[in-house]
């Protein structure tokens, strides 16, 4: 064996500190130089089985056998398969094949990392087995995306659990996170959760962050429980307060006092939208319009719609089959089928809706053989007989015999 030079070793004799320092020096180098070897042996396994993942249907059966001698239950590992894999599901599906094969859990980083993509690509019944699976917690900022994710594909109650949990450790939550489970509740119609959440905010102190959004949702909870003047009344303050609701909540309000045939206040929203420069658009219309003509003044109804043509506005099949249905109801039948005529010279054809208002019209003028051809016609273009349609040929046919 060869001997290290003399020099060497009288430096260590005459400093043994120096001595402990290479030796320190030597194991931690030996030590960095294993672990970079490992991670570029992880990182060559990861991409291969990340392109197998990607690329083979049925990989979960054979990937055991392509790598006989590999330890995939090293957390290590499944950190390398988080980076160099571009697709989350892919990932996830990784994670479920390693947990069912070998109970493996990811550590915390990868935990986060796994559980925020997820909730990004709006995957949450996916996040929601991870968390249950893993049993890890997210830190505050990810909770509170993970219940905008909820929100927004309609899971309300796991919503709201999650939110329980993330006021249980002290987090308040942001008026953004508030706003998105409000939303989430209007679009249910569950306005009882509305107005608890709202005493929660004022007990927990956040409505002294409330903003527009927050106010559009209580205003349609108002306009929800038929209190569209209380709505109106906040809006009006919240106007006041340079609070502007965005279209929806002016649409609720339109279409809430239409119901009630307070049309001089449908007009004022109308004009306070315009001063705002909150244009109303084709569906708000369509709300004045079928309003108009369901209270009773299907002419100015028929006004408004063609005044709009005019301006430019470009009616679509919900608005052609409002106005049709209106038009019917007068018996204007002349009229409706000029309309109808107009639609499909468009390219917008009718739908079931428009079929049995026009066959209801001519039934109501005894025309029994227009509305019998209607509903043949109907029935060819696939969209069937239904019991609305039925009854109405049943009615017409009725009322004739009667008549006779």
């Amino acid at each position: 064996m060869g001997r290290a030079p003399s020099s060497v070793l009288t430096i260590l004799r005459q400093n043994p500190r120096a001595r402990q320092t290479q030796i320190r020096n030597l194991t931690v180098e030996t030590r960095d130089t294993d672990y970079s070897k490992n991670k570029q042996h992880y990182t060559d396994i990861a991409k291969q089985v990340c392109r197998i993942v990607r690329t083979k249907p049925s990989w979960e059966q054979t990937l055991l056998s392509d790598f006989p001698s590999f330890n995939f239950n090293d957390p290590m590992f499944f950190s390398e398969v988080l980076k160099h894999q571009n697709n989350v599901l892919f990932t996830f599906r990784f994670y479920i094949w390693l947990h069912s094969n070998y109970g493996f859990s990811p550590d915390l980083d990868s935990c986060n990392a796994l559980f925020d993509s997820l909730v990004k690509v709006k995957a949450c019944k996916a996040a929601m087995y991870f968390l249950d699976n893993t049993g890890f917690s997210p830190n505050p900022s990810s909770l509170e995306c993970y219940i905008r994710c909820l929100c927004q594909v309609g899971l309300i109650e796991e919503a709201l659990d999650v939110f329980s949990k993330l006021k249980e450790i002290g987090v308040k939550g942001s008026i953004k996170t508030w706003n998105s489970v409000l939303s989430c509740c209007i679009k249910v119609d569950r306005t009882d959760l509305v107005w608890k959440l709202y005493q929660d905010m004022i007990e927990s102190g956040v409505v002294v962050d409330v903003d527009a959004e927050t106010v559009g949702n209580l205003i349609q909870a108002f306009c929800i429980d038929g209190k569209v003047s209380k709505g109106y009344e906040l809006l009006r303050q919240a106007l006041e307060e340079g609070l502007e609701p965005g279209l929806v909540t002016f649409d609720r309000l339109i279409s809430g006092f239409c119901k009630e045939k307070n049309f001089d206040r449908v007009s004022e929203l109308l004009h306070t939208m315009i001063a705002i420069n909150q244009y109303p658009d084709i569906y708000t219309y369509g709300e004045v319009i079928k309003g108009l003509c369901d209270g009773g003044k299907g002419l100015e109804g028929y006004r408004v719609f063609n005044d709009l043509k005019e301006r430019g506005y470009a009616p679509d099949r919900v608005m052609y089959s409002i106005m049709i249905n209106g038009l019917c109801k007068m018996e204007l039948l002349g009229d409706a089928r000029k309309l109808w005529f107009e639609m499909i010279n468009k390219g917008i054809l009718p739908n079931d809706y428009t079929y049995t208002a026009l066959i209801r019209g001519y039934c109501k003028i005894g025309n029994l053989e227009e509305a019998k051809e209607l509903h043949k016609e109907m029935c060819g273009k696939g969209y069937g007989e239904t019991t609305l349609s039925y009854n109405i040929m049943i009615a017409g046919l009725c009322l004739h015999r009667r008549d006779r």
